[in-house]
């Protein structure tokens, strides 16, 4: 692929709402991780994981976007829209913001995980729901 995207597998799973370990596994499945989440020679064939990442660990291999997209559709995963991203991200600060005693960590520990790019539109939705909690990024992060 001449113009591939290559990103991590909890980037993958943002992009199809489920988490890094649900991507791993249907690598697996496909026989592209290996059980300790190394790449396989397989996935190195198939042109699905960067060969200049070191693959030492699952966290530091970049997968192609486009093919592990393709396995995780064909596990029944289907992308997730922007604005059902943005819409969860909102259920989820507001009802931490409501809290509960087994909860420990905050709105703004788990704010720290949403994505520059929906921080703007997220607020607004908590702002149209009237929740008081806005996220706030370090003045290094804003642009």
């Amino acid at each position: 692929m001449a113009t591939s995207t290559w990103i991590t597998l909890n980037d993958l799973g943002r992009n199809f709402g489920i988490s890094s370990i649900h991507c791993g596994r249907a690598l697996e499945h496909e026989g592209w991780r290996d059980r300790h989440g190394r790449p396989t020679d397989a996935a190195l064939a198939a042109g699905a994981v960067d060969q200049l990442t070191p693959h030492r660990s699952g966290r530091s291999v970049l997968w192609n976007a486009d093919l592990c997209a393709n396995i995780l559709e064909r596990c029944g995963y289907r992308p997730v829209t922007r604005s059902e991203r943005i819409s969860q991200w909102t259920d989820l600060l507001e009802a931490m913001t409501a809290g509960s005693p087994s909860i420990t960590t905050t709105a703004d520990q788990m704010a720290e995980e949403l994505p520059t790019d929906l921080v703007e539109d997220v607020n607004h939705q908590l702002n149209r729901r009237g929740c008081s909690y806005q996220v706030r990024r370090p003045l290094s992060n804003r642009h």
